[in-house]
């Protein structure tokens, strides 16, 4: 039996201690053992999001698996007694999962982005693994889908006989997506967030300085201000100082 993962309460929301190797490879035997379940990539913004909402706290706490997605969560493990802490960041995760899922025969689907953004992504992922099998891709409406559309997809997928689904909508969207269609869709769900982007070329990613600096926030900002302004802004500076008052209770206790 695979132990289990340590984790940590980051305000309140479950974070897992794992590194690319160690989630790529449960991701891996779920999919073979074709369970549904799902994989939250965790930034500040979902552990935000879960301290704000308690409906969304038990999204997170009900995936799978929660990787630290943003250095801020790393360094808060290390902090917590956890020093092989390491960031799992969706963009990085998800080559990985495509070159294991492509060794192994294991057909995966892709749920997001919008058309051009999708195409792209697929070309890209079908030039660096030419032997993965992609079984599935549908770019959905920005709207929520009607009942009936979203019983299409769901029938898409199995039909299509899908183990390892990579799902790129933004938080909490794709959390709430994940954690409504657990059971339901019999695969591994990965919310990868702007992963679909960014291995498709259509926004630019962060340097790697900025990123092991905990800096990508200020890039992302930079260049998706009207976007993103109102997560960032807000958000951030109430994280730093709530996680200073943890750091606090947890040294006087």
């Amino acid at each position: 039996m695979t132990p289990p993962v340590e984790n940590r309460r980051i305000l309140g929301t479950r974070v897992d201690a794992t590194d690319y190797k160690r989630a790529t490879f449960l991701i891996m035997e779920w999919a073979r053992q074709a369970r549904s379940c799902y994989v939250c990539c965790a930034s500040v913004n979902n552990i935000m999001e879960a301290h704000d909402s308690p409906a969304f706290r038990t999204v997170m706490d009900n995936a799978a698996l929660v990787t630290a997605d943003g250095m801020p969560l790393v360094w808060l493990l290390r902090q917590r007694g956890v020093t092989a802490a390491s960031r799992v960041y969706g963009p990085d995760l998800t080559p990985a999962v495509l070159a294991a899922a492509a060794r192994e025969g294991i057909r995966v689907g892709f749920y997001g982005a919008n058309h051009a953004a999708l195409d792209c992504l697929l070309k890209r992922v079908r030039l660096r693994f030419p032997d993965l099998e992609i079984g599935y891709a549908e770019s959905p409406p920005f709207r929520a889908p009607a009942p009936e559309e979203d019983q299409r997809t769901i029938e898409a997928i199995e039909t299509a006989g899908i183990r390892i689904l990579f799902v790129g909508l933004s938080t909490p969207k794709q959390e709430l997506w994940m954690h409504a269609h657990a059971g339901r869709v019999n695969a591994v769900m990965l919310g990868v967030g702007a992963a679909f982007d960014f291995i498709a070329g259509t926004k630019p990613q962060a340097p790697h300085w900025m990123q092991r600096s905990g800096l990508e926030w200020l890039f992302r900002l930079a260049t998706e201000p009207r976007r993103l302004w109102r997560r960032y802004l807000r958000q951030n500076p109430r994280f730093a100082v709530l996680a200073l008052a943890q750091i606090l209770r947890a040294r006087l206790t």
